[in-house]
């Protein structure tokens, strides 16, 4: 807030003024086609957008004239908008820091669309083609929106409620339960809450997308706000606003600030009043509520807007992915069962050989989980010989023994064998 009193502050859109003024006076030609290309701009777009471009054109026409000693649009060429990118990059912001990416792409954005429209209405003046190019605005990075999970979500309602300021309460209750954008609240007029049959509805002002909408008030909203009216009607009525008291009626930074201050009361870092925005459409998604519904809720005009609240913390695919690891799970914990008729007959042979037991004179199948009395009766018993007549057969059950991993029987032929051979010697 400014130190002057009020009789000295100067008034809104004066420094803009006085730049288009130094414009002006450097380049005339410069300064008369952006004007009018705004004065255009302002007939089809909402005035926070045509303040946006203003900003954009006006920083572009201060290159112009300080930096590349341009006096018409017409003169800009593609090697020109190479050092504007560079320039454009190094501006300073806030904190000793150059202004961030998102700014970056939005001035590049804003003066490709100048050069592009006044081509395209044949104005005199304008330049035979543009010269920015799609490559020349930074692609936008897509990350998923933060939201609030329940926890601190709660925790955030309860630090609201226990607020000495009521304000503070509406403020967070409205962003919250509406999904409200902060210049949508800052706007809503002194007759937004409408009853329609048994329900209470809050009219959304023409805002970012100029869709004006209805959205449904929990009852708590209509509680907070019928008491609210009733405590503040003279300041509503003066100030044509919903949300106004004796300090007069919101704007985005009083309504960041009071978030900002519920937010640190509640211990809840990182808090802004979009982040209510996505908090409020997770929340519903992750509840069942039809995307169709959530997209009327927020004033989204394109289904792509909401389809990005299906890709964070989604409880049905939650859900459904333990559900399905359960079985995954049973899965690894024990073999597959494939029909009994899927085994073949060279599949069966070669089962049943991988457990034989090779004897003297054949081969013993059977299988390894059951238990035989007669497990190698005969090699174990006291009265059998042998000789080294049998050391090729002895040899042969060892081996096969080994091959397939019965180690008692490998270690029993071995036996046999050495002792066959020491007869021998």
């Amino acid at each position: 807030m400014s130190a002057l009193p009020a009789s000295q502050q100067q008034p809104a859109g004066w420094r803009a003024g006085a730049e288009w003024s130094h414009i002006e006076a450097a380049a005339p030609q410069v300064a008369a086609v952006m004007r009018r290309y705004l004065r255009q701009l302002g007939t089809f777009l909402a005035p926070r957008s045509v303040d946006a471009a203003d900003s954009a054109l006006r920083q572009l026409a201060r290159w112009m004239t300080t930096e590349a000693g341009l006096a018409a649009v017409g003169d800009i060429r593609r090697d020109d908008i190479e050092d504007y990118k560079v320039w454009l990059a190094a501006q300073p912001r806030g904190g000793g820091q150059t202004i961030t990416a998102e700014t970056h792409r939005q001035r590049m954005r804003t003066v490709r669309q100048f050069f592009e429209r006044i081509i395209e209405w044949d104005w005199p003046g304008a330049p035979p083609r543009n010269p920015v190019i799609a490559w020349d605005i930074p692609k936008k990075p897509e990350p998923l929106p933060k939201f609030l999970d329940d926890r601190d979500a709660a925790k955030l309602m309860a630090a609201a409620r226990a607020s000495t300021d009521p304000r503070d309460r509406l403020v967070v209750e409205l962003l919250a339960r509406t999904g409200m954008r902060a210049g949508e609240l800052a706007g809503l007029d002194a007759d937004a809450v409408v009853q329609i049959g048994a329900g209470h509805w809050l009219r959304i002002p023409l805002g970012k997308l100029r869709n004006d909408r209805y959205v449904p008030l929990h009852p708590e909203l209509v509680s907070l706000l019928t008491a609210w009216t009733a405590a503040n009607l003279d300041h509503i009525r003066s100030h044509k606003r919903l949300v106004a008291d004796h300090r007069g009626p919101l704007d985005r930074h009083v309504i960041s600030r009071i978030v900002h201050r519920v937010a640190r009361a509640a211990g809840v870092p990182g808090v802004h009043p979009h982040r209510l925005r996505h908090t409020l459409a997770t929340q519903a998604i992750n509840r069942g509520m039809r995307l169709e519904a959530i997209a009327a809720l927020l004033g989204h005009r394109k289904m792509e807007m909401t389809l990005i609240y299906a890709k964070i913390a989604n409880r049905v695919v939650a859900d459904e992915y333990a559900a399905v690891t359960a079985k995954i799970d049973a899965l690894y914990g024990q073999p597959p069962a494939l029909p009994a008729d899927y085994e073949t007959t060279g599949m069966a042979r070669l089962r049943r050989e991988a457990h034989a037991r090779m004897l003297g004179n054949g081969l013993c199948t059977r299988p390894a989980e059951l238990d035989c009395r007669l497990e190698s009766a005969c090699e174990t018993c006291a009265y059998f010989r042998t000789g080294t007549q049998f050391l090729p057969i002895l040899t042969r059950q060892r081996d096969h023994a080994r091959d397939h991993g019965q180690a008692e029987r490998a270690a029993l032929f071995d036996g046999l064998i050495q002792r066959a051979e020491t007869e021998r010697s």
